[in-house]
């Protein structure tokens, strides 16, 4: 059988090979403690759960949900955008639901490239940006990000020759694998660039409120408030605790916003309306649990800096996501795949090899905060002992 060319690109993935670790330590009977997934240990709200669960007797939910039927979705996500971030929001022309926001950021690419055209992606980033400008045909120029620059890309590296070709940016802060976060100004500048070289600017921002600097993350659009060339990505699975429910949205520049509505139509229809009203229930009501899971993460962040920095695995401390960007001590600094292999192992500690992310990634692994600071401390000591 003959399989597409876009999906050889899709073939290799890191990430497989460490959920094959992780399943044949466990079949060995090795207890695992995974790290390497971003994926939130935290209960959905109970408010969120009362207003799913009313919903599922009521016959009018179980339908197909047309675009007239997430009315009431978009005008919440409007208001709290507005709300959080001072700019105004057509929820009729500039808000679209999505099944996550990683369904959006997939689809975008149908909807802006054509084949050949290149888009700007972050080195490290997260992989399935990368995977909807392969299924889109088009070809991908990395921007490095290097700790040097705050993890901030250098648009003034970018050759000409490939602005030119390109028609698509995708940045994406408070930032997967690095935690690195971005001013207004930065954003001022990116806007200014992509409306110079007349390029979409799509933001993935799922960590909006993960920050443990007292404040929310800056919002693309704070920059781009007329929504020139900007679209944003959200989703509930961060703040809110509902990954599993698949429920995001997107808000910004109303072309694009059809144009995805129109990518969309063609594949899917949209979330169950008892999904929804469970995330219109959290984005309207209390928001003690987001400051919670705030908290939690913070405490988290702090036990495990302080428990690598016993180790002597010194890291930067994270200002913001649910992470730590570790680079590797010797002799391991350029193998993070082997060494993520042979930790789970050997110890069945399961850390997110930094080549996954990209080649700029190469030297660093990303450890994720999903466990209390008690599980947290007894892996470290794990990997001490595997580092000895």
């Amino acid at each position: 059988m003959q399989i597409a060319q876009r999906m050889r690109p899709l073939q290799a993935n890191v990430f497989a090979d460490m959920d094959r670790a992780k399943f044949l330590a466990r079949s060995l009977g090795k207890p695992i403690v995974d790290l390497s997934l971003g994926s939130s240990d935290l209960p959905t709200p109970p408010h969120v759960l009362e207003a799913i669960a009313a919903a599922l007797p009521d016959p009018t939910t179980h339908g197909y949900c047309l675009f007239s039927g997430t009315q009431g979705f978009r005008q919440a996500a409007a208001r709290w955008y507005t709300d959080k971030f001072g700019v105004a929001v057509n929820p009729e022309t500039e808000v679209l639901l999505l099944i996550g926001s990683q369904e959006g950021t997939a689809h975008l690419p149908l909807a802006i490239l054509n084949p050949g055209d290149f888009a700007l992606l972050m080195d490290p980033g997260y992989p399935s940006h990368a995977g909807g400008v392969y299924l889109a045909n088009g070809q991908i120029y990395p921007m490095p990000l290097n700790p040097e620059d705050g993890f901030l890309p250098r648009f003034e590296d970018i050759p000409p020759a490939v602005l030119e070709q390109s028609r698509l940016m995708v940045l994406s802060y408070p930032h997967n694998p690095t935690t690195a976060t971005a001013s207004l100004a930065f954003w001022q500048t990116a806007v200014a660039f992509c409306q110079r070289h007349n390029l979409v600017l799509a933001h993935d921002f799922p960590y909006a409120d993960l920050t443990f600097t007292g404040q929310p993350a800056v919002s693309a659009l704070q920059a781009d408030p007329d929504k020139t060339c900007t679209v944003e990505f959200f989703t509930m699975s961060k703040s809110y605790n509902m990954g599993g429910f698949r429920v995001g949205y997107a808000i910004g520049n109303a072309e694009l916003i059809t144009a995805l509505r129109q990518v969309k139509a063609s594949v899917d229809f949209n979330q169950y309306p008892g999904i929804q009203r469970g995330a219109i229930a959290a984005l309207t009501g209390p928001q003690d649990t987001v400051h919670h899971m705030i908290d939690t993460f913070r405490q988290r962040r702090d036990a495990a800096v302080a428990a690598l920095d016993r180790i002597g695995w010194a890291v930067p401390v994270p200002e913001a996501t649910m992470y730590i960007w570790a680079p590797l001590p010797e002799p391991w600094g350029d193998r993070s795949r082997e060494f993520c292999l042979r930790l789970v192992e050997r110890t069945g500690v399961a850390l997110a090899p930094g080549i996954g992310f990209g080649k700029a990634g190469e030297g660093y692994v990303r450890l994720a905060l999903v466990h209390p600071p008690e599980v947290l401390e007894d892996a470290i000591a794990h990997m001490a002992s595997f580092l000895t």
